[in-house]
């Protein structure tokens, strides 16, 4: 049997190879619709004190009024957590390489953090593409430094928080999932034009395609209950298990 052709940039070739990890499930239109009035149906989470400075300040600095700048900040900030976990998790891997079992157990919540991490990725890359087709510029400071600012203070929060008691930063995980969930539900209901308008942005291929720009809003709502449900989860399990 020959051996296989040596390509130069073997790394790149072996994940162009693969289908890129986009929603965390997709649903259909229907789906969408019962999944979006589900969440308008609930209640939302009580949030701890440090989820509703977070939202304070949100609201502070980009008003109540929900746009699409301001859901770019909220996505910018959703990849902290699991790139915290994801840190953590490696520094304990390194400690305990020597109990294979256990290094796996630990190995298979940084792939469940990476994927929860790539999936917010996608949702920040559709919103910035979508927040510069739109007319005006935004402020440099306040929409980029500033949201950079947050995300640096939330990570140190939550590497903090993971590293002393899990549970604590899966709470607020889960709370900052719930209030987005909440508002793209919203932020769809406000925009009833969105139903008959098409999405065909750069990353429809990676993500996956929905029917409309609501369903693709739909869709990402959905995306953060997933996420909340699975810190609502891991804040009753103990530390990797």
């Amino acid at each position: 049997m020959p051996a296989p052709e040596i390509v130069e940039r073997p790394v790149t070739a072996a994940i162009s190879d693969r289908p890129p990890f986009g929603a965390m499930a997709h649903l259909t239109h229907d789906q969408l619709v019962e999944a979006q009035q589900g969440t308008l149906a609930s209640p939302r989470r009580r949030a701890s004190l440090s989820a509703k400075a977070l939202f304070n300040t949100m609201d502070l600095l980009y008003g109540k009024e929900r746009t699409l700048a301001k859901f770019r900040v909220l996505e910018l900030i959703a990849r902290v957590p699991y790139q915290a976990w994801e840190n953590v998790a490696y520094v304990a891997m390194t400690h305990k390489a020597s109990e294979p079992n256990f290094a796996r157990r630990i190995f298979d919540k940084v792939r469940v953090s990476r994927f929860e991490q790539d999936n917010e990725q996608w949702h920040l890359l559709i919103l910035e593409e979508l927040v510069h087709a739109q007319p005006g510029r935004l402020g440099f400071v306040r929409h980029r430094i500033v949201p950079q600012i947050i995300a640096f203070a939330y990570y140190q929060l939550s590497w903090l928080m993971y590293a002393v008691r899990p549970s604590w930063s899966y709470r607020l995980n889960a709370d900052f999932e719930d209030h987005a969930e909440h508002e793209y539900a919203l932020l769809v209901e406000e925009n009833p034009a969105w139903e008959h308008e098409a999405y065909d942005g750069s990353f429809a291929d990676d993500y996956g395609r929905c029917d409309s720009l609501a369903d693709l809003f739909r869709q990402i709502g959905y995306d953060e209950r997933l996420h909340k449900l699975e810190s609502e989860a891991n804040m009753t399990l103990k530390r990797f298990s």
